[in-house]
Parts: structure tokens; C-alpha cells; sequence
């Protein structure tokens, strides 16, 4: 094929992660066809440096502690986590970083791959650079969906070219425990990464600008996870930043940190966990009247406000609405079902929970932390609230009181809140933090979203001896608010 040859398609997708997928998957099950386009593996970030193995280290660490807390089990753990054996499994889940059955997967449903890396050149025009030297032009009939996620934002550090930092690729793909790791960021990434490694045997100093750990989540679940952290052995070092950072005695020595007060440490890696960045730098969006390197504002179809002609969609964590692998998976099957209808000519159904608008971004995206203790969030925090004049009732019950709860850990430690709506009687966010509480969050998520008035959640009978029995307290915790001269903390 020469190089000035177009291949024409119905759709162009560029990204093959979960979310790239999922629009393929659906474009082309309403008959379109289809081609995605990727650099590196397919099935993205997701399942290679994020999610997936980041679980897989996590999960052995959280069953080691929850284990080591229990009678009868914890005096039976007479040595450390075989950090050899979890790299091992981490290493399975990922397929050794081996696309072959992702691959084999797109076959199946019949959407082509085209391996390069895929640029913008003009309205509904994709250029593909193969790693070969090869070029490749492609022209979309209907749409061309951008789905190329984020990367890890690296922050401006004297010395980092030379100290050559993780980032949570390195993090989660590491093939040997460091005996010291540094971890600059407050977030989810630093917090999980500090969690996993300090139990594979890492000594860990986690460091932070912020006051405290997650400043999204609600205050009481991030302070219990800094409580374990530091029981674990984690260093947490609070308001403050890395002013220099460099490598002493040569390429694989020790890396020596100056904080912003002067103080020293010293580290075998330092990993920088400080946010995500649009991959949009090389996307070709110059060609387009767009700026590259800049996240790429959607409507609830998905299709980009700045460009004419309703057929370039941004999926995923490329349009900042919601940077998580379950929200980008949503967006594509809406952006499937709104690319797939107006091929047709068909009318969009968009209303708020019409199947052509992806209002949960906005409402209802749910979280967990998979750190110790769990934390699983939906909806409002208190501070949102707050920041957005929102009246809401401030619900909280002590998770370590509800029978459920002590079948995990006879002192379990943890705590639920939910924020009522005082008018409409409704829940708009919910936040859990304990260890198993990762199961409560769909619950919570329906309840956010399908706006169960309380009165009717009264009849959802909770089984006994869960944790999900923690639902009735919080209503007769509400029920006990309202009939007491107090009526409520968050009104």
C-alpha cells in the first residue's frame, strides 16, 4: 500500500485500552465498521500498569494485615509476604505484559487493528506512523473517538533526568522489592504504592505538599489510612516537597532527596505520584484548531464542543470528566449508542438518563481505594457540599459496630457516612472506609443515582451478619437526627 493510499472506515478509534475497546466493540456491533489504532498493547493502561497489577500487589498486602489482626490465625504468620512469589502472580495477571488474547479479542468481534501511532491530520483524517517507518492514512465516514487516556505528570525537579524516577508505570511493573522507596504525591496512586510496597518489604517515606492523605475523599477515611500506614512502618511527611533531587556515587547508587525545609533522605527509587496529564501532546490537534497537550471538553454525548460537525468524540480520561476505568467503560457504551444513531440519521435520546448521555460523570461516579482500610465513595463528600452551598444531612455510624463488620476483625476499625438531601429525602453521596467495604459501594451507587427515597430504603432489608447491615443503622441514625432538637451537623 503506498503511502498516499486511504483505507476508508465508518469509525476510527485511537487508544485500544478498555475504553477504546468498548467503542469499537459497540460501533461495530450496530454494523459499523471499525479500525483501532494503537502504539503500544492493547487493552491500555489499565491492564498493564495500573489497575490489574497494582490489585495484585495490594491484595496480598491488605490479606496479610487483615490476617495478622485475626485470633487464632495471626500468632500462626511466622514470617514475612513472599515478595518473589506476589511479583510472580502480579506477572501472571498481566500476561507478561503479552497482548496476544486482547488481540485475539478484537478478532473476535471483528474490528481491525492497526499497530502505530495514530495523529489527527484534518477533519475526520488519521494519520498512523508505524513503529516500521511506515505510514498509514485513514478517513472516518461518521466519527473518529479519541481514547488515549493520561500519563503520569512528572513535576519539574533539579537532578530528575539523572535520578531517573518511577512513575506508576515503573511502580506497579517493578521486578524487584527497593529497599527504600521514596514517594512524592498524597493521592491514590502514592497511598496504594506506599500500602503494596512497604508490605513486600520496602522501607517507604511518603511525601507530601498537602496536610494530609486523598484531599477528596471524606477527612475521617483518609486519616484512618494514614493511621495504618504508619503502623505498617510507612514514614509520612506531611507539607512539605522535594526541592533537589539526585543520584550519589553513579546511575545505580542511592538517590539523595533535600526537602523544601532542608532535610535530607535517601532512597534506592523515588516514584512521583503528583496527577495524570492528557495524552493529547502528539495528536495532531493543531490540524484541527485545537492545542495540543490540553484535555479535550466533551458534552454528555461525548462529541468535542470546539470542533464542527458532531464527529470527533473524546472517551475516557482524555476528557477529564471522570479519571477512572469503570467511568471511561460508561462513556463508551454511550458513545457507541450516539455514534451508532447518528450514522443513521436517528434522533439522540438525551434527556437525564436517556441511553445518549452520560450523566453518572456528573452524579454518581463511584471510587475505591484499595488501600488499609478500604475506602468506597459515591456521590457527595461533605466538603462538596459545602463548597457547592448544598444543604445536605450529615449521617455517620461507627462501622466497627455492626456485626457484619467484626466477622473481618474483632477490633475493626472503620466508619460510614451518607449525605441526605433534607428536602427531597435522599442520599447524594456516601462514603465507606474498613476493611471489606468495597462491597458496599454498588448499593450506594444506586441508592446516588436512582434517587430511592428514604422511606422506601427503609424495606431493603439488610442480611444478617454482614456489613451491609450498616445501611439500616445509618437510616435509624437519621430517623434518632430528626427527632432530636439537633437536626443534623451538615444543614
Amino acid at each position: 500500500m503506498s503511502d498516499k493510499e486511504i483505507r476508508r472506515f465508518d469509525v476510527v478509534v485511537i487508544g485500544a485500552g478498555p475504553v477504546g475497546e468498548n467503542v469499537a466493540d459497540r460501533t461495530r456491533a450496530a454494523g459499523l465498521s471499525t479500525v483501532i489504532v494503537e502504539s503500544e498493547l492493547v487493552g491500555g493502561e489499565c491492564s498493564y500498569w495500573a489497575c490489574e497489577p497494582s490489585k495484585a500487589l495490594l491484595r496480598p498486602a491488605l490479606l496479610y494485615r487483615e490476617a495478622a489482626r485475626f485470633p487464632g490465625i495471626g500468632q500462626a504468620l511466622t514470617g514475612p509476604i513472599d515478595a518473589a512469589a506476589v511479583l510472580k502472580h502480579r506477572d501472571r495477571l498481566v500476561a507478561e505484559w503479552d497482548d496476544r488474547d486482547q488481540v485475539a479479542w478484537l478478532d473476535s468481534v471483528d474490528v481491525e487493528l492497526i499497530r502505530g501511532h495514530g495523529r489527527l491530520d484534518g477533519p475526520r483524517q488519521v494519520t498512523v506512523h508505524a513503529s516500521d517507518g511506515g505510514v498509514m492514512r485513514l478517513a472516518a465516514r461518521h466519527a473518529v473517538a479519541v481514547c488515549t487516556g493520561t500519563s503520569a505528570l512528572v513535576p519539574p525537579l533539579p537532578g530528575l533526568d539523572a535520578v531517573r524516577p518511577w512513575t506508576s508505570r515503573e511502580a506497579t511493573s517493578a521486578r524487584e522489592v527497593p529497599g527504600r522507596l521514596a514517594i512524592l504525591g498524597a493521592g491514590v496512586v502514592a497511598t496504594e504504592m506506599a500500602a503494596a510496597w512497604q508490605a513486600l518489604g520496602a522501607q517507604v517515606t511518603l511525601i507530601a505538599r498537602e496536610s494530609r492523605l486523598l484531599g477528596r475523599v471524606e477527612p475521617f477515611a483518609a486519616d484512618l489510612v494514614a493511621e495504618r500506614l504508619r503502623e505498617a512502618g510507612v514514614d509520612l511527611q506531611f507539607e512539605t516537597t522535594i526541592a533537589t533531587a539526585e543520584r550519589v556515587g553513579g546511575p545505580d547508587d542511592t538517590i539523595r532527596l533535600t526537602l523544601a525545609d532542608g532535610t535530607r533522605l535517601f532512597a534506592d527509587e523515588l516514584l512521583l505520584a503528583t496527577g495524570r496529564a492528557p495524552r493529547t501532546d502528539d495528536l495532531g490537534l493543531e490540524t484541527i484548531g485545537l492545542t495540543p497537550g490540553h484535555w479535550l471538553d466533551t458534552d454528555d454525548t461525548f462529541t468535542v464542543t470546539a470542533v464542527e460537525g458532531e464527529w470527533l468524540y473524546a472517551v475516557g480520561d482524555v476528557n477529564h470528566r471522570a479519571l477512572l476505568t469503570h467511568q471511561g467503560k460508561y462513556q463508551a457504551r454511550v458513545a457507541g449508542a450516539v455514534i451508532a444513531a447518528r450514522s443513521r440519521g436517528l434522533a439522540l435520546d438525551t434527556g437525564r438518563w436517556g441511553r445518549h448521555a452520560g450523566t453518572a460523570d456528573l452524579e454518581a461516579v463511584p471510587q475505591v481505594v484499595f488501600t488499609d482500610p478500604e475506602i468506597a465513595t459515591v456521590g457527595l463528600t461533605a466538603a462538596d457540599a459545602a463548597r457547592s452551598r448544598r444543604a445536605v444531612d450529615v449521617v455517620d455510624y461507627d462501622l466497627g459496630r455492626v456485626a457484619g463488620a467484626i466477622q473481618h476483625d474483632p477490633g475493626y476499625r472503620g466508619q460510614a457516612r451518607v449525605l441526605i438531601d433534607p428536602k427531597r429525602k435522599v442520599i447524594v453521596g456516601a462514603t465507606f472506609a474498613g476493611a471489606g467495604v468495597a462491597e458496599l459501594l454498588h448499593s450506594a451507587t444506586i441508592a446516588v443515582t436512582a434517587e430511592i427515597p428514604l422511606d422506601r430504603l427503609w424495606h431493603a432489608v439488610p442480611s444478617f451478619p454482614t456489613i451491609s447491615e450498616v445501611w439500616l443503622r445509618l437510616l435509624e441514625t437519621y430517623r434518632d437526627q430528626q427527632n432530636s432538637p439537633s437536626t443534623g451537623e451538615g444543614r
